[in-house]
């Protein structure tokens, strides 16, 4: 198994873009957990008058769940795959829907600026080559006191999450991935990401560190339970005037 790092792994995920929407409707419950994800940011009378940033956003899926948690948001929705953005923007969405083709690591080159209010990033920090400079910056484009959710397939260090973790890739995803315009590679990815990454609890260490406070870590439930979890933090709140 190998891991794609940056241009290769945006790549891949270009390749994969036609069959991408219908292989993760065949995972039960993931636009069930993206909706549960985009909710815990609660954002008060709809998200009305607020900026919220999509960081990672693929086909959309993210997206639209941040649409239904806060209907009234300006949503700003951020992807290094042309090819993903591209089956995004093609959705109907609001006019206050906005998309932006950059990677995590270059927003302001882009035309991202904050503040925003929340971020929410879905199966995003995991793939990127160094986390730690992404969450930072994605901090100082939060509002103070504001909010970002991270959901992730972050295992939860018990040997018996790692053995599932195994068996679902080895049995359903990759063999499905094969069979779809782009090949396997991106799915062998998937497989290796998980494991190399942090475990939850790491992953939480890593956000205090980004200087985020607050952190909170929810499973999921059924077998996704020890495999995937939503982390909630919040940036520091206003210093004394």
């Amino acid at each position: 198994m190998s891991r794609l790092r940056d241009g290769e792994l945006a790549a891949a995920f270009d390749a994969a873009a036609a069959a991408y929407d219908p292989l993760v409707a065949a995972n039960p419950g993931y636009h069930r957990q993206l909706l549960r994800a985009a909710g815990a940011l609660a954002l008060p009378h709809g998200g009305a008058g607020l900026r919220v940033l999509d960081l990672g956003c693929g086909t959309g899926a993210s997206t639209a769940a941040l649409l239904r948690a806060a209907p009234r948001a300006r949503i700003t929705a951020v992807d290094a795959s042309a090819g993903m953005l591209d089956r995004a923007a093609a959705k109907r969405w609001p006019p206050r829907v906005t998309f932006v083709h950059a990677t995590a690591e270059a927003l302001a080159a882009a035309g991202v600026h904050g503040p925003f209010d929340a971020v929410f990033a879905a199966y995003l920090v995991r793939n990127l080559t160094d986390p730690l400079p992404v969450l930072s910056a994605v901090r100082e484009l939060l509002a103070p006191g504001g909010l970002l959710a991270v959901q992730d397939y972050t295992l939860s260090g018990a040997r018996r999450h790692r053995l599932v973790w195994h068996a679902v890739c080895r049995g359903l995803i990759v063999p499905a991935g094969a069979l779809s315009p782009g090949g396997a590679a991106l799915y062998r990815h998937l497989w290796r990401s998980v494991l190399d990454f942090d475990t939850a609890p790491a992953f939480a260490r890593r956000l205090r560190v980004a200087g985020f406070t607050g952190v909170r870590v929810s499973p999921a439930g059924g077998w996704q339970h020890g495999v995937l979890h939503t982390f909630l933090a919040r940036t520091p709140p206003p210093g004394p005037q």
